[in-house]
């Protein structure tokens, strides 16, 4: 079931959101819904690595069965 809510703008918030529709061709509504989730993931604090991986958790196969353990994986990392 929908619900529907309403949201009184101020002029500087409104030029805002026609901008961003403008900008991402999207709508009113799925802008809303975007700032309601962004706004929920902060409230809610950072995510862990396992909810930043998703879906992507167990897709790969293969590579060095110790990478989250042994440091000499990283004596070349960000060189």
């Amino acid at each position: 079931m929908k619900r529907y809510v309403h949201a009184r703008l101020a002029r500087e918030e409104r030029i805002q959101l026609e901008a961003l529709k403008k900008a991402t061709g999207e709508s009113e509504s799925a802008l809303v819904k975007q700032g309601l989730r962004l706004v929920h993931e902060r409230v809610r604090g950072s995510r862990s690595a396992l909810d930043a991986a998703g879906r992507l958790v167990g897709r790969y196969r293969g590579g060095p069965g110790d990478l989250s353990t042994n440091r000499a994986h990283l004596d070349d990392f960000g060189r």
